[in-house]
């Protein structure tokens, strides 16, 4: 046993019970200020010693530039929004003034490839009214794909896998073919059996551009507004 009890009640103290007493002590550096200016710590970015407040002053010049950061890209990210969103309006507009028109499915895919700098975009539908089709949308597709389009419940996005759908695209305007898809089913909303009457084919030579990890409900969107358009081609 130690002849100096108060060097063992020195030893049984962690930096816990030191950390624990100083939180519910606020006023122990109030009374020992000096001990406070005295305290030196390392540097986080050099070998040399900083006072405690400097020390402060650093972690929080840190934490200011990390919450501007943060607003810079909030800021970029609102502002990529409301392009999208013009964007996504001027669609709209185009596809809204060709509704009742023999132009409306080449202007929905031309509007969608320039609105949205989409190298290759391509379309079909089934069940469409005898006056057409001859029209290349309403070529014939295998039951595969009419299968695979009542499979989804959202939009596909991933790597170009041999889909039948990829054959409607041909090269984009750079000679390349799509090595990634977006599959976007077309719906009757107010069908009682909302099985698709189409199926909407976005692609592009850049393995990255349509991702599985990417978000649809743009894609979604864009969906919906091309069945509202394209039903009235449909047999009645």
């Amino acid at each position: 046993m130690s002849s100096n009890p108060a060097a063992d009640a020195v030893q049984g103290i962690t930096e816990t019970d030191i950390a624990n007493y100083l939180a519910s002590t606020p006023g122990f550096f109030e009374r020992h200020a000096a001990m406070l200016a005295s305290v030196q710590l390392q540097h986080p970015h050099g070998a040399r010693a900083v006072s405690l407040q400097e020390r402060q002053a650093e972690m929080l010049r840190d934490k200011i530039k990390g919450l501007e950061m943060r607003i810079i890209d909030m800021i970029r990210n609102g502002q990529d929004n409301v392009t999208i969103a013009d964007r996504l309006h001027r669609w709209t507009l185009a596809v809204m003034r060709a509704v009742g028109t023999p132009e409306l499915p080449h202007v929905l895919l031309a509007e969608l490839r320039h609105q949205f700098m989409i190298p290759q975009a391509g379309l079909r539908l089934w069940g469409v009214a005898p006056e057409h089709e001859a029209s290349e949308f309403a070529a014939s597709v295998s039951p595969d794909v009419r299968s695979f389009a009542s499979s989804l419940s959202q939009p596909y996005c991933g790597v170009n896998s041999g889909f039948e759908a990829a054959r409607w695209l041909g090269l984009s305007e750079s000679g390349g073919t799509a090595t990634s898809l977006a599959l976007i089913p077309l719906h009757q909303p107010s069908a009682n059996e909302d099985k698709p009457f189409g199926l909407l084919v976005l692609g592009s030579p850049d393995p990255t551009r349509y991702t599985a990890e990417m978000g649809t409900d743009f894609l979604t969107r864009v969906g919906e507004i091309a069945s509202a358009g394209l039903a009235g081609l449909l047999a009645a």
